[in-house]
């Protein structure tokens, strides 16, 4: 489905990615510390409606 060549640019380009946004996340590390305080209890409730939905579907299905 995929050539060498087209999952070696895959390969190549996600870890370039990864790279540059750990390098941009810890740049601007005091702004989200100031900007985003109370941003994990978002995560957290997200995670755990998902988490009921899922559950709900496969108690009634």
């Amino acid at each position: 489905m995929f050539t060498s060549g087209q999952i070696a640019f895959g390969i190549a380009f996600a870890i370039a990615f990864i790279l540059v946004m750990i390098y941009t996340y810890r740049k601007d590390l005091k702004l989200h510390r100031k900007y985003y305080k109370g941003s994990v209890w978002v995560l957290i409730a997200f995670i755990a409606f998902i988490g009921f939905i899922a559950v709900v579907k496969f108690i009634f299905m």
